[in-house]
């Protein structure tokens, strides 16, 4: 199925434009997931060049999402003051340059440093870019390219995980993190030269009467924000520490443990899709959550006694389940007419912002857990932070049907 608008979008352009914007945002997304991802496999050589262990190297994980968590929030108003495409190019260009930087860090505390400063370039990235995504289309066509954009991260991420195996043993992985960051500066150069001005220009001003933003206090933000936490802290530490974990504990090597990883995040890709499509044509989002996590945190606690085969096929699932979540996620401000238009980058910011901050403390977690325990206590960790978080969905409230066009409004909401 072609991405274009199908329909006027709502900056006026045309069906080329939309499709080329489209391509290039999908293109950044993959691009800026290879750098969230590029680490993973590089842990190991890191540890060795600066003598750190397990708990140190999930600080260094950790700061990745602090830094990442600390900018959403401020991303959304940035985005509602100069628009969501020169905030999210600019948060491209400065994870881009964070990581060619980390390259060159003299020191485990500079590459800790640099890892924040990249995760503040991602964290003003997303929440933009998937508003300025979505902002093409025209309500009921966005579910597809929504979905296509949030599934590339996991095409990125699987490309961060094999691409970064193959390269340090050749270039070590101080050449590792540079191809990623040199890779990433290039598409935002691109972007910044092909998707037009009007695509995602700044709204025009907030009448002072209106007050402060809806987003800011609207329950379902905060309610999705904390029920994801473990998935976030899950996702993230799976990939980065799966690798580590296969070299280690099962004897595989660098590249045949890439491969493994590449499975725990790349099949998400198909996940992403299926899952925005479905949150576009059923509402019981709550149910489309709780099934995904379930599946996915079962699958999760098999790692420990898993083989070559089984762990490829526990990542297969693991990934599709979080990678559907995730595009349920991304479609459903969308639904809330409560929440204004202009908003929705706001709000998924912020549910993002408390995903990404107590992520960050999960994944730091799991790396002490395998300093104290085990690898196979963490992997169980991780399960009881997914549906352990979980439980918070349970104040969601259900997405109300409604008669008429556009999407329906959460239960329990006021129009403005």
């Amino acid at each position: 199925m072609r991405l274009t608008s199908i329909g006027s979008s709502s900056n006026g352009l045309d069906d080329r434009a939309v499709a080329r914007s489209t391509v290039l945002l999908v293109a950044l997304r993959i691009g800026y997931a290879y750098n969230w991802f590029d680490t993973g496999p590089a842990l190991p050589s890191l540890g060795a060049t600066f003598s750190v262990g397990p708990a140190s190297l999930g600080l260094l994980v950790a700061m990745f999402l602090v830094g990442a968590g600390l900018l959403q929030v401020p991303a959304g108003f940035l985005a509602l003051r100069y628009g969501a495409r020169a905030v999210s190019i600019a948060g491209a260009a400065l994870l881009a340059l964070a990581g060619v930087a980390s390259a060159f860090a003299p020191s485990f505390d500079a590459l800790l440093a640099l890892r924040l400063a990249a995760g503040c370039g991602a964290g003003l990235f997303f929440s933009p870019a998937i508003g300025l995504v979505a902002s093409l289309y025209p309500a009921g066509r966005r579910g597809l390219p929504v979905g296509t954009f949030s599934s590339a991260f996991s095409t990125g991420a699987a490309l961060g995980i094999v691409g970064s195996s193959l390269l340090i043993p050749e270039v070590g992985w101080r050449g590792g993190l540079l191809v990623g960051g040199a890779v990433l500066a290039v598409l935002a150069l691109a972007a910044l030269v092909t998707i037009p001005r009007a695509a995602g220009a700044a709204p025009s001003p907030r009448p002072a009467s209106r007050g402060p933003p809806r987003a800011l206090t609207f329950p379902a933000v905060w309610i999705v924000g904390f029920a994801f936490v473990g998935v976030e802290g899950a996702s993230f530490a799976t990939g980065q520490f799966i690798v580590p974990f296969g070299e280690s504990v099962r004897g595989w090597s660098i590249l045949l443990a890439g491969v493994v990883g590449m499975m725990f995040v790349f099949p998400s890709t198909f996940g992403g899709p299926v899952g925005g499509t479905v949150a576009e044509r059923f509402r019981n989002h709550r149910t489309q959550f709780v099934v995904a996590s379930v599946a996915g945190a079962a699958v999760l606690a098999l790692v420990p006694f898993a083989g070559l085969l089984a762990a490829v096929l526990i990542g297969i699932v693991f990934s599709f389940a979080y990678g559907f979540i995730y595009a349920v996620m991304y479609v459903l401000p969308h639904f809330w007419r409560s929440l204004p238009p202009d908003e929705v980058p706001l709000a998924i910011g912020l549910f993002n912002s408390i995903q990404l901050s107590g992520g960050a403390l999960v994944s730091f977690l799991f790396g002490w857990v395998v300093a104290v325990r085990s690898y196979s206590f963490a992997w169980e960790f991780l399960v009881v932070a997914m549906l352990g978080t979980l439980a918070v969905l349970a104040a969601l409230p259900a997405t109300e049907r409604r008669g008429g066009d556009g999407p329906p409004a959460a239960a329990g909401s006021v129009p403005p």
